[in-house]
C-alpha cells in the first residue's frame, strides 16, 4: 500500500514539474491572474486544522481552499496532478509540517522559487519525538510528532506564523489580518484556560489512546499519553506492545480507551474487551466527519467536546 502511494507522489511531482516549467516560460500563472482580475489572494491549505486557523484569519479578505477532504485521514495522502495545480496557481499554501505533509518538501523543491509562497505554521514550535518505545526511538531518531495544532497554547503559534505570511502577501490587508488573529488568539487562551481549569484537578492523569496524537495536549495539561498504535493511525501493535498496555491499563485503573472517528476502532476496543473498558472518540481535528459538518462544528467546539470528554473519563 505504502509503495502505491510512493509511486504515486513520484508521478505527480513530475507531472507538476512539468507544469511549472510551462508557467515560468510564460510567467507566473498566479501573478498574471492576480494583475489582470485583481482578485483576492488565493491561499490553498492542506488539511482542516491550518484551513480552519487561515480562515480564521482571513476572513473575507482572502480565498481560502481545503486541499485535503475533511473526512480523509491525511497521513498518507497524497496529491494528485490537478491538487498540484492548484498549488501552483494558488499565492500562499500553508502547511503543518513536513512531518504530517510528508509530500510537501519535494512539491516545494520542484517549484524552485516559482509560484506560491509555503508557510510552515508549526515554524518556531519546538517538535517532540513521537517514538515512545526507547528503542525505537533509537531506530527512527527523526519521527518527530507534527500534532502541535491540539495544544491550544501551541495553536496560538501556528495562527501568529499564518497571519504573519497573509499580511506579507497581502500588505494591504495588513491591519485586517493582524485584527482578526489577535481576536482568534484571545478565544484560543480561552479555550486554554478552560482546559487549565479543568485538568489540574482530575485524579487520573494517564489516558490511552488509539494514536500517538495527543502528546503535545498531555504534555502541556500534566497528562501522560500511553498509544496504542505510533504517530500514523494505520500502525498496529505487536502482541507484546498490547500485553503491556494491558498491564499498565490494569495497574492505573484505566476505565477508557480513546480512539478517532476517522480510523479503525478495532484495535483500541480489542484492547478495551481485555481490561473491561469502555472506548471513547477523542477528536485529532484531522478532519471532520460528515456529522460534524452538519452540526457546524468548529475547532475550538470541537476541542472543548473533547475537554469534556477527558474530564469525564479522567475523573472515573
Amino acid at each position: 500500500m505504502k509503495k502505491k502511494y510512493v509511486t504515486t507522489a513520484v508521478v505527480a511531482v513530475a507531472c507538476f514539474s512539468l507544469m511549472v516549467g510551462c508557467s515560468t516560460k510564460s510567467g507566473s500563472s498566479n501573478e498574471t491572474n492576480k494583475s489582470s482580475t485583481d482578485e483576492k489572494i488565493h491561499v490553498t491549505t492542506t488539511f482542516y486544522p491550518m484551513y480552519e486557523f487561515t480562515k480564521q484569519v482571513a476572513g473575507d479578505k482572502a480565498d481560502v481552499e481545503l486541499l485535503i477532504p475533511s473526512t480523509v485521514e491525511p497521513h498518507d495522502w497524497e496529491p494528485s496532478p490537478k491538487d498540484m495545480k492548484n498549488i501552483q496557481q494558488s499565492d500562499v499554501v500553508v502547511y503543518n509540517s513536513p512531518y504530517m505533509e510528508t509530500w510537501e518538501p519535494s512539491i516545494e523543491k520542484s517549484i524552485n522559487g516559482e509560484g506560491p509562497t509555503f508557510v510552515k505554521a508549526s515554524t518556531g514550535i519546538e517538535l517532540i519525538n513521537g517514538i515512545e518505545d526507547e528503542e525505537e526511538k533509537g531506530k527512527q531518531a527523526h519521527a518527530y510528532d507534527p500534532h502541535v495544532w491540539l495544544s491550544p497554547v501551541l495553536a496560538q503559534k501556528e495562527v501568529e506564523n499564518i497571519a504573519e505570511a497573509l499580511e506579507k502577501a497581502d500588505p494591504d490587508n495588513k491591519d485586517y489580518y493582524e485584527k482578526n488573529s489577535e481576536k482568534y488568539i484571545d478565544q484560543l487562551k480561552d479555550l486554554d484556560q478552560k482546559y487549565q481549569s479543568t485538568l489540574k484537578d482530575v485524579p487520573n492523569k494517564e489516558l490511552i489512546t488509539q494514536h500517538a496524537a495527543f502528546g503535545y495536549l498531555a504534555k502541556q495539561y500534566g497528562l501522560t499519553q500511553v498509544p496504542i498504535a505510533g504517530l500514523s493511525p494505520e500502525q498496529e501493535p505487536s502482541a507484546a506492545k498490547l500485553a503491556e498496555l494491558k498491564k499498565f491499563a490494569q495497574t492505573h485503573h484505566v476505565k477508557t480507551i480513546y480512539f478517532e472517528e476517522l480510523t479503525s476502532p478495532k484495535v483500541a476496543r480489542t484492547l478495551a474487551d481485555e481490561v473491561g473498558a469502555k472506548t471513547e472518540v477523542l477528536n485529532t481535528l484531522e478532519g471532520l466527519s460528515k456529522e460534524q459538518q452538519k452540526q457546524g462544528l468548529d475547532y475550538i467546539e470541537v476541542m472543548e467536546n473533547n475537554l469534556k470528554q477527558l474530564q469525564k473519563s479522567l475523573s472515573e
